[in-house]
């Protein structure tokens, strides 16, 4: 069991936004508590009572290790030339390369991006993964480009941001609106600017050109695997659970076919689309091939068609985030009808959020171990590609649940053992690998 102190009798609470020496907020980002960078930082202060003699390293948490901002200018198909502005933040190094992966979309900004990376450090050493936390994207709408225009953003972004990834300094991985063809243009782009073929410069890659069996839906596999575990403590049987899904993508799908599989019922779902409930269950055989010819699940002819606001009030034992952060907000987290809240996305309850549903007695089970099924994977892909030896599919799963149920157990012992929600251990955990990483290092120069 990881040993974490308690924190001192009535230590006071604080918040992102408090000001006091060497915590004021970051020259080149402007953030507030609802931001997804100030909601990090809350998540930081809320862990530091209880890192002990550690504590005096946890300035490194709220400091980025470096931020790099890219013009991208690119030929549009029709003559013109347009610029993209996009991102890769390296949060933290302590405990090796970075690893995030890049996300295509029109709200990216710096702020939602130096937050994803600090998760992706927490969560990479929650799960005891060699890696440090990175995260990138670009500010476009990857709807609005063609295939070439697409290819030719892919890679002058990758050659822009060519100065700072490498198989031993950040690896890159798919995220938002990016896959494993985007891979495949950021691996040929940094291969074809280095001379060599550097097939483990990203990961999510297609599996012919170096990519892991498994991965698509590790993610999601990731949060089946943490809700089974947490419904089996909580005394929840799998057969007849009722799950409602926010999200319907590479994450929120696997979850919510594997939850089917095992004996659920998928009684709502909400993606960009729009939202549909079916009280009596979800039928996947006709609904996944609705959802790829039509492009999302609004006007399944086996549902009903809902508000999106009355989604958030639909009955239901387990409740699955899996679309973008900030969307539990305290006046929903008042409303939810689950037991369960299985975070699919990152960041995807606020700070105060997650007082309400703790006073509701919800559970949350947090994204930095929910979802780390991806960032497991990927690491077995990384892992594969430097000795150019591959395992099976059945092999990969096998080593990704061990990893995941045993991450999980050593958080919900640290949470018994101190009395503190799954995400307060999930950071002690993580905060306490990282700063001792960090002390036994040392200070450059």
């Amino acid at each position: 069991m990881t040993s974490v102190p308690s924190p001192a009798p009535n230590a006071p609470a604080s918040t992102a936004l408090e000001r006091r020496p060497g915590l004021e907020p970051l020259s080149y980002v402007t953030h507030t508590a609802h931001s997804a960078w100030g909601t990090y930082l809350a998540q930081i202060d809320r862990v530091v009572p209880y890192l002990g003699r550690l504590a005096r390293w946890a300035e490194t948490l709220r400091h980025p290790k470096r931020a790099l901002i890219v013009d991208i200018p690119i030929e549009m198909d029709d003559g013109t030339v347009r610029h993209f502005e996009g991102y890769r933040v390296q949060h933290n190094l302590s405990r090796g390369p970075g690893k995030g992966g890049i996300r295509y979309h029109p709200d990216v900004t710096l702020d939602e991006v130096m937050a994803l990376a600090g998760w992706m450090t927490i969560k990479n050493a929650a799960v005891n993964l060699p890696f440090g936390g990175a995260k990138g994207g670009v500010r476009v709408d990857p709807r609005q480009l063609s295939r070439k225009e697409l290819e030719r953003l892919t890679r002058r972004y990758t050659s822009e941001i060519g100065l700072i990834i490498g198989p031993q300094q950040d690896i890159p991985a798919p995220d938002v609106n990016t896959n494993a063809q985007v891979m495949a243009w950021m691996m040929d782009t940094y291969s074809m600017n280095i001379g060599a073929t550097a097939s483990g410069v990203v990961t999510g890659k297609p599996v012919h050109l170096g990519g892991s069996l498994g991965r698509v839906k590790a993610t999601g596999r990731g949060v089946f695997v943490t809700g089974r575990e947490a419904c089996r403590r909580l005394g929840l049987s799998l057969e007849g659970l009722r799950v409602v899904v926010q999200g319907f993508g590479n994450v929120g799908s696997a979850a919510a076919e594997l939850f089917q599989q095992a004996g659920a019922r998928v009684v709502a779902i909400q993606d960009h689309s729009g939202s549909i409930a079916c009280p009596s269950g979800v039928d996947f055989a006709a609904l996944m091939p609705y959802v790829r010819d039509s492009g999302g699940v609004a006007g399944f002819p086996g549902a009903e068609s809902i508000d999106p606001e009355a989604f958030w009030d639909v009955d239901c034992d387990v409740l699955i985030p899996a679309a973008l952060e900030g969307q539990i907000t305290p006046e929903r987290a008042s409303r939810l009808k689950a037991r369960l809240v299985l975070e699919g996305a990152n960041g995807p309850t606020l700070p105060q959020s997650d007082d309400v549903l703790a006073d509701r007695g919800i559970l949350v089970v947090p994204d930095v171990i929910c979802n780390a099924g991806g960032v497991t994977v990927s690491y077995f892909e990384w892992v594969q590609d430097f000795s150019s030896f591959f395992w099976t599919e059945d092999e990969i799963n096998v080593r990704l649940d061990r990893i995941m149920v045993e991450a999980l157990r050593r958080i919900w012992d640290t949470a018994d053992q101190h009395r503190i929600s799954l995400r307060t251990a999930a950071f002690a955990v993580a905060c306490e690998r990282i700063l001792q990483a960090r002390e036994d290092r040392g200070l450059y120069p």
